[in-house]
Order: structure tokens, then C-alpha cells, then sequence
């Protein structure tokens, strides 16, 4: 029962919250079960996740699902960076199917990683890194040699 009840919880937060895809929401349950499941695991009891270790399974669980595509997903879903996640996540707080304390914000989930560097660096040759040069490599060579770019990165 609790999944219908998750499926009605996304439908009434789609119809009001437009950003993101459906998918973007059964992934963040997801991670959030990945991450109780590892918290559990690596402490031995179950207790509430932060922000901070929320954000942090989110991305370990992606990589882990979907690879090198994780990227692609994400932005397709609507999802470019952590704050995001946070908006996602409260918006499932708000539709009561995430629990919440009274210290939890929506900055918590705010700038712990680049989306680009943190799903596509895994993928990367070990010397190429998805937004730098090499150390004293000129830019231009970088780019005339290279077939790949990085993506532009958010500033906001």
C-alpha cells in the first residue's frame, strides 16, 4: 500500500511542481532507502539521515543505478544540483512521506558537489577531470585535441 500511496504523493506534487520528472522523486526515494540502509549498516542502528548524508547517497545510489548515464538522466528529470534534491525532498515532506526534524532545512542539501564533476568524473580517464586543464597544460591544446567538453557549469 505504502507504494500507491508514494504514486499519489508524486501525482499531487506534479500538479503544482512542475521542475522536476516523476522519475527524479522514485530515485530520491530510492536513494533515500540506499542511504538508511548504509547509515544502518555502518552504525548499527537506524536513525534519521541529514542533508548532508542524503545528498551524499543520492549520488553514491545514481552512479550505482544508472553509471555513466546518471548525468543525462538527471538533467532530463529536471534535477542540475544539490539544492534541487533539497527542493524534492521537501516537497515529499510536505505530501508527509519523508520525515522531517526541526534543525532540517533546505540548505542542508545546498552545494556539496558540482552535478558535472560528481557523475561524470567516475567515468573519466583517471588524468582528465570533467571541468580543469592538466597541470600546465595551455587551454587551446586541451581544446583542439579533445573530442570531449565539459558541460557548462551552473554558477547559481
Amino acid at each position: 500500500m505504502q507504494a500507491l500511496r508514494f504514486d499519489t504523493a508524486v501525482e499531487k506534487i506534479l500538479e503544482r511542481e512542475t521542475r522536476f520528472e516523476a522519475g527524479a522523486y522514485f530515485l530520491l526515494k530510492d536513494a533515500l532507502d540506499f542511504t538508511l540502509k548504509r547509515t544502518r549498516e555502518e552504525h548499527g542502528e537506524e536513525r534519521h539521515v541529514s542533508g548532508a548524508e542524503l545528498i551524499l547517497g543520492f549520488r553514491d545510489h545514481a552512479l550505482q543505478e544508472f553509471g555513466p548515464m546518471a548525468l543525462t538522466l538527471l538533467q532530463e528529470w529536471g534535477v542540475a544540483q544539490c539544492s534541487d534534491v533539497g527542493d524534492m525532498v521537501f516537497e515529499l515532506i510536505e505530501e508527509g512521506m519523508f520525515g522531517k526534524q526541526d534543525s532540517d532545512t533546505r540548505e542542508d542539501f545546498a552545494n556539496h558537489y558540482e552535478f558535472t564533476e560528481a557523475f561524470l568524473d567516475p567515468y573519466l580517464p583517471k588524468d582528465v577531470m570533467a571541468g580543469g586543464l592538466e597541470p600546465g597544460e595551455p587551454e587551446s591544446d586541451r581544446d583542439r585535441d579533445s573530442a570531449l567538453k565539459p558541460a557548462p557549469r551552473d554558477v547559481s
